[in-house]
C-alpha cells in the first residue's frame, strides 16, 4: 500500500512538473510555414491544431535557456503570481478559481516548486545544526542510569537515618534533620524520574541495555525498538516522507476548509483546493525567507513572531478577499482556520511518523 501511494505521488509530482516545464519553452530559431509536430499550416506563432510553438529549438544554447526558463520563469507567470501571493492572496485565489489561468502559475506547480525550494534551503543550511545526542536509546538509558543512581542514594540515606535514630549513635538533632532533609530530596528526585519514565514508556526497573519504548503491539514494539536503536535513520525516513508526501496536506485540509463554508453554494471543493494549495505554497516560501534570515543572524524570537503574525495576516487576507467575506466573518474564520491548521499539521505529522516507523 505504501509503495503504491509513493508511486502515485511520484507520478503526480513528476507529471505536473513536466507539464509546467513543457509549457515553459522559449522561442527558438527555426521556423516553417507548417507545424513541425502535426503538419498543420501555421496562421500565427502557435499551431491552432495542437498548440505547439511555431519556433523549434535546434541549438544547445536554446536547451540551456529552456532549463533556466522552465525552472525560474514559469513562462514569466511567476512575476505576476508571487507579488499577489504575498500581498493579495485572496485576489489571486479568486481570479484563478474563476478562470484567469494564463496569467498565473498554477497552484500545484507553485506548491511543488515551493516544496523543492524549502527542502533544498533547509537541508543545506541546517545540515550542520546540532540537536543534541540522539544515539540509540540515549534518553531512555540516561533515565535508567540516573534512576539507579538516585535509588542507591535513597537506600544509603535510609540506612544512615536508621543508624542516626539509635540512642547510641552520637548524632545530634541537627545531624538527624539534615539526613532527613537529604532523604526527602532524594525521594522527590526519584519520584520525578519515575514520572519521566512513565511518560516515555520506559520500564521502571533498571535494565542492562537501557529502557525500551513499548506500545502493547508486537509490530509497533519491533518498529519502536528499531527507531530507538537508530533514531537518526528514523529522522531521515521522516524527512524523506515529508518531501514525498507533502501533497497529502491538501486533501487532509479540504474537509476542514469546507466546514468553514458549509452553506455556500457558490464555492465548492475546487475553490477550497485552490485556496489550500496557494496558502501552503505561501507558508513554505515564507518559511524559506525566514530560514535565510536566520542564517544571516536574525534572532529566533523575531523570526517566530514574524512567522506567526505573517501567517495569521495572510490567512485573514486570503479568506476575506477569496470568499468575499466581511471583516467580522474573516476574523472569525481566521481564528477557526488556525485551529484547523494545528489539527491538519498534527495529522500530517502522525502520518509521517507512521511512514517512518513502517518503512
Amino acid at each position: 500500500m505504501e509503495e503504491t501511494v509513493e508511486t502515485l505521488g511520484t507520478i503526480a509530482a513528476g507529471g505536473l512538473l513536466a507539464r509546467e516545464v513543457e509549457r515553459a519553452h522559449a522561442p527558438g530559431h527555426d521556423h516553417s510555414e507548417n507545424c513541425a509536430n502535426c503538419g498543420a499550416h501555421l496562421a500565427g506563432p502557435f499551431c491552432q491544431m495542437c498548440g505547439q510553438h511555431g519556433h523549434v529549438h535546434r541549438t544547445a544554447f536554446a536547451l540551456v535557456h529552456d532549463i533556466g526558463h522552465g525552472v525560474f520563469h514559469f513562462e514569466g507567470k511567476v512575476w505576476g503570481t508571487l507579488p499577489l501571493l504575498f500581498l493579495k492572496p485572496g485576489e489571486l485565489t479568486r481570479r484563478y478559481a474563476r478562470g484567469e489561468r494564463a496569467k498565473f502559475v498554477s497552484p500545484m506547480a507553485l506548491f511543488l516548486f515551493s516544496v523543492f525550494v524549502l527542502f533544498a534551503v533547509t537541508s543545506s543550511i541546517t545540515k550542520h545544526w546540532s540537536f543534541g545526542d540522539f544515539s540509540g536509546g540515549n534518553v531512555a538509558h540516561e533515565i535508567q542510569s540516573e534512576r539507579a543512581r538516585v535509588t542507591e542514594r535513597v537506600t544509603r540515606l535510609e540506612a544512615k537515618a536508621r543508624k542516626a535514630a539509635l540512642p547510641d549513635s552520637g548524632d545530634s538533632l541537627g545531624d538527624r534533620n539534615e539526613i532527613a532533609a537529604d532523604l526527602a530530596e532524594a525521594k522527590r528526585d526519584l519520584a520525578q524520574l519515575d514520572r519521566a519514565a512513565s511518560a516515555m514508556g520506559v520500564a521502571a526497573t533498571a535494565t542492562d541495555g537501557g529502557g525500551e519504548l513499548r506500545s502493547g503491539s508486537s509490530f509497533l514494539d519491533e518498529k519502536l525498538k528499531l527507531a530507538q536503536e537508530n533514531p537518526k535513520l528514523l529522522a531521515y525516513k521522516i524527512k524523506t516522507a515529508a518531501y514525498k508526501y507533502s501533497w497529502a496536506l491538501i486533501p487532509i485540509s479540504l474537509p476542514f476548509i469546507w466546514l468553514l463554508f458549509p452553506f455556500r453554494r457558490d464555492v465548492g471543493m475546487y475553490d477550497h483546493a485552490i485556496f489550500a494549495t496557494y496558502s501552503l505554497a505561501f507558508m513554505m516560501l515564507f518559511a524559506v525567507a525566514l530560514t535565510l534570515l536566520s542564517f544571516v543572524g536574525v534572532t529566533s524570537w523575531v523570526l517566530w513572531t514574524a512567522f506567526g503574525l505573517g501567517a495569521m495576516l495572510h490567512m485573514y487576507k486570503q479568506l476575506k478577499y477569496a470568499y468575499g467575506l466581511g471583516r467580522f466573518g474573516a476574523i472569525t474564520r481566521t481564528a477557526i482556520l488556525l485551529i484547523i491548521t494545528s489539527i491538519t499539521s498534527t495529522l500530517f505529522l502522525l502520518l509521517l511518523a507512521w511512514l517512518g516507523l513502517a518503512g
